[in-house]
């Protein structure tokens, strides 16, 4: 678990160093990436900023790159040029590309139906092999961790009777109202355009590691969930203090307010997530990305109390209102034929430790290449998941990872390791091992990092 130390000075590379090595790396780029300028052209016609998400245009700084396919620890662009994947689309491809037990599970399923607004057998597989290993009982399936939350924070109002949220500084929870929120000094307001800001008024934002921050706000008794991560990872990486994630059960507990640990990015650092890792004891469990496999679903886990509750609190339809809970693509066929396959043939304990044994070399690399280079940095660490530290201290809370976020020098090395054949993680993350990943891959993009730290100091 995290230092309690103050995070100290941050590292700053040389703003002109950086500066013209991004623009000589995007001429690079742009020399051997002129089938995906086409394809631009042709796609802002019909697509703003020509993708069909608005988050494949806004992540990246240097021109659009479009995909052809992948193999692997590798995907390929439409040049022909191959990158090995360290993003693994933020954690939901940690499985790598072409899993053949993935794919026969798949290709069998839809071919005998990818959806009858109907229950299979692989439901039930998934649903117990998911109470086995995160240890609660009763599941359910969504299409993406924005829709489990929002069905969460439904459950956790209806059994409370109460309306307000708590949120972590950094937190991440899906695109949702409530939690798409920040603090301006003042009040808890929208963090993007377009929010109604109604909603926002609901939640509360607290930073992450303060338990007396806690026990304040859930005095009153008018909060009905708090929902964070085990460790926050849309801002860098933030661990708990040791002892913070077992008091904030216990002071949830003493108020009645239930509890939502959020492991959609989280599941994949260890087996059983960071929930079984740790001991972890919770209300809910919200699982996403489709568990690594690039198909969308999510899950989330209950206790028997809270399953018995939402089933006797189903909506049924024109005779009873109900819990407002469901989606009419959610729990398909296909996806429960995936999360099957996933769970019995590919998130083994043994691929596990093989990933998070890769990670370790990444983060021992990383914190060679601070000591080589005198750098004043470390390693982010957690299993899989590493990462460069700007501070000589780990942080503890959101304004501390902040620190670690140097857009400018992020927006180089991206397109400095996609010259050579890289694909770098987006600024809010950091590299992960996959489940496809092997020792030459994790090296060579300590090699890459080592040669553009040198680049820029």
């Amino acid at each position: 678990m995290s230092t309690t130390l103050a995070p100290g000075p941050v590292y700053r590379a040389d703003r002109t160093r950086v500066t013209e090595l991004n623009q000589r790396e995007l001429e690079r780029f742009a020399a051997h990436t002129g089938r995906s300028k086409a394809l631009l052209d042709r796609a802002r016609k019909v697509m703003p900023a020509g993708t069909p998400m608005s988050w494949m245009a806004g992540y990246y700084m240097h021109p659009q790159l479009y995909v052809a396919g992948g193999e692997g620890a590798r995907f390929f662009d439409v040049d022909g040029n191959a990158y090995v994947d360290m993003n693994v689309a933020d954690l939901s491809a940690t499985l790598g590309y072409g899993i053949p037990a993935v794919e026969e599970a798949m290709v069998r399923q839809f071919r005998n139906g990818a959806h009858y607004l109907l229950p299979t057998e692989d439901a039930v597989v998934a649903a117990d092999s998911l109470g086995r290993l995160m240890g609660l009982p009763f599941w359910q399936f969504t299409l993406a961790a924005s829709g489990a939350n929002t069905e969460i924070m439904r459950i956790a109002r209806h059994i409370t009777g109460r309306r307000k949220l708590i949120v972590f500084e950094g937190k991440y929870h899906g695109h949702i109202e409530e939690t798409l929120v920040k603090f301006d000094g003042e009040r808890v307001v929208p963090e993007y355009q377009g929010l109604s800001g109604r909603r926002s008024e609901d939640t509360i934002i607290l930073p992450f590691n303060d338990l007396d921050a806690v026990a304040a706000a859930l005095e009153s008794r008018e909060v009905a969930l708090v929902l964070t991560e085990p460790a926050l990872t849309n801002c860098s990486l933030v661990l708990p203090d040791p002892g913070y994630l077992e008091g904030l059960r216990r002071i949830t507990a003493e108020t009645g307010t239930m509890l939502c640990i959020d492991e959609s990015h989280t599941f994949s650092f260890a087996y059983g997530g960071l929930t079984r890792l740790w001991n972890l004891e919770s209300d809910f469990i919200t699982l996403g990305k489709g568990l690594g496999s690039g198909l969308a679903f999510a899950a989330y886990g209950m206790t028997d109390a809270i399953g018995d509750h939402v089933e006797k609190h189903l909506d049924i339809l024109h005779r009873r209102p109900g819990i407002g809970l469901g989606g009419t693509l959610y729990g398909n066929a296909l996806s429960m034929a995936c999360a099957r396959a996933v769970l019995e043939h590919v998130l083994t304990e043994d691929a596990f430790n093989r990933i998070s044994a890769l990670g370790s070399r990444m983060a021992d690399g990383i914190d060679a290449i601070c000591r080589d280079l005198d750098l004043p940095c470390r390693a982010f660490r957690i299993g899989p998941r590493s990462g460069l530290c700007l501070t000589p201290e780990l942080p503890r809370n959101y304004a501390e990872a902040r620190l670690s976020m140097d857009l400018d020098m992020l927006d180089a090395r991206r397109v400095f390791m996609a010259n050579r054949g890289y694909w770098d993680c987006i600024v809010s993350a950091g590299p992960q091992a996959s489940f496809a990943h092997g020792k030459e891959d994790i090296d060579g993009y300590v090699d890459l990092m080592h040669e553009f730290m040198n680049n820029i100091k």
